[in-house]
């Protein structure tokens, strides 16, 4: 069975948990309405996707 050398410093385990963090999901700001929106994901209000109508729009 492998069994580690030496203990592993605290050091170098942050340096490894160094890129499990969790980032900030993106969001860019839409052209027609100006709301932010998930980039490639398409605008649920509008029901545009790249220029093009994909859904019939949301009614509230």
């Amino acid at each position: 069975m492998a069994v580690p050398k030496r203990k592993t410093t605290p050091s170098k385990r942050n340096m490894r948990r160094s890129h499990d963090k969790l980032s900030s999901p993106a969001y860019v700001e839409d052209k027609d309405t100006g709301e932010l929106r998930r980039p490639h994901h398409v605008d649920l209000k509008s029901g545009m996707y790249r220029g093009k109508q994909i859904l019939t729009p949301k009614e509230d």
